[in-house]
């Protein structure tokens, strides 16, 4: 199945009609606010947190009533994936979160530029977070066990196989 086709390249590397490709970008800023209706019903807090981080997203100042809709029609389809996934649910949810603007590239594509806010605080990840992680991935891999753990034959000190 072929794809979409590379990102657009930036407007200032264009040669022709800059100034009308900028003029249609939409600058939306990362403030935190909570936008859009509440998830009424009976769903997991997965489902939950799914929702909310979009009422929480910054391209939700554009979003219309047709957009808070279809997110809201996609919550069901998220719970059934977060209790069963398969990969149908997935690519649907997928699907539907690209034309919302989910992923930088959708956004690139959207031409929908997200700025942090000015009064925004940026919160510093920690260094060594995934540092456990790391150093299990960085040890190496072998089927056998390390030499040294290896019985060795008495009458000539090398391995009996």
């Amino acid at each position: 199945m072929p794809g979409r086709g590379p990102l657009p390249s930036p407007v200032t590397q264009r040669e022709r009609t800059t100034r009308a490709r900028q003029s249609a970008t939409a600058i939306v800023f990362d403030d935190g606010e909570v936008r859009g209706p509440e998830l009424v019903g009976d769903f997991s807090p997965f489902t939950r947190d799914w929702y909310d981080t979009w009422r929480r997203a910054p391209q939700g100042q554009l979003f219309t009533s047709t957009d808070w809709l279809r997110v809201r029609m996609l919550a069901p389809l998220v719970e059934a994936y977060s209790r069963r996934p398969s990969a149908a649910a997935f690519s649907e949810i997928r699907l539907n979160e690209e034309r919302l603007g989910a992923t930088y590239v959708d956004r690139v594509r959207a031409r929908i530029r997200v700025d942090q806010a000015a009064d925004a605080v940026v919160t510093a990840i920690p260094g060594d977070r995934f540092a456990e992680l790391r150093a299990r991935a960085s040890r190496p891999v072998s089927s056998r066990p390390p030499v040294a753990e290896l019985p060795l034959d008495e009458q000539d000190g090398t391995a009996p196989f």
